[in-house]
């Protein structure tokens, strides 16, 4: 028995020792690399402000244009998530984050939105069926 936690003990060790140099030699590294790697151009600043100009006067435009009903309110949704996807990915950095990050963030509020849909659908049937009862025969 004692011998197999020698050999145990024995073998852990370098590889414990390894782990230690390898753990020091990327954070080192990533220190570099940060230092080196987080420069974004300034052309990539300079579309995605010029995209988000466009998106905005198209937005501007549907009222402009005097669009009314879900056809109004379906563009309007739609060009204010990709200008806030614009800025997130680009001005806040996500798009360079670790994907669990990402969905760390961003899926909380895409399951929201999948719920207020979901509440949508439920209210009208509802209010179909509370009409249908409380209705006076006729």
């Amino acid at each position: 028995m004692t011998n197999v936690a020698v050999e145990l003990g024995t073998q852990q060790q370098p590889s414990l020792h390894t782990h230690k140099h390898d753990a020091i030699a990327v954070a080192a590294g990533a220190t570099h690399a940060h230092a080196e790697g987080q420069q974004h151009p300034i052309k990539l600043y300079l579309v995605v402000w010029g995209w988000l100009f466009v998106l905005s006067a198209c937005s501007y435009l549907v009222d402009y244009f005097g669009l009314h009903g879900y056809l109004r309110w379906s563009l309007i949704l739609l060009f204010m998530m990709l200008k806030a996807g614009l800025i997130v990915a680009v001005f806040m950095h996500m798009a360079w984050e670790r994907l669990a990050l990402a969905y760390a963030i961003l899926l909380p509020p895409v399951l929201v939105l999948v719920f207020v849909a979901i509440m949508v659908f439920e209210s009208d049937y509802t209010h179909l069926i509370r009409v249908l009862f409380f209705s006076s025969p006729t």
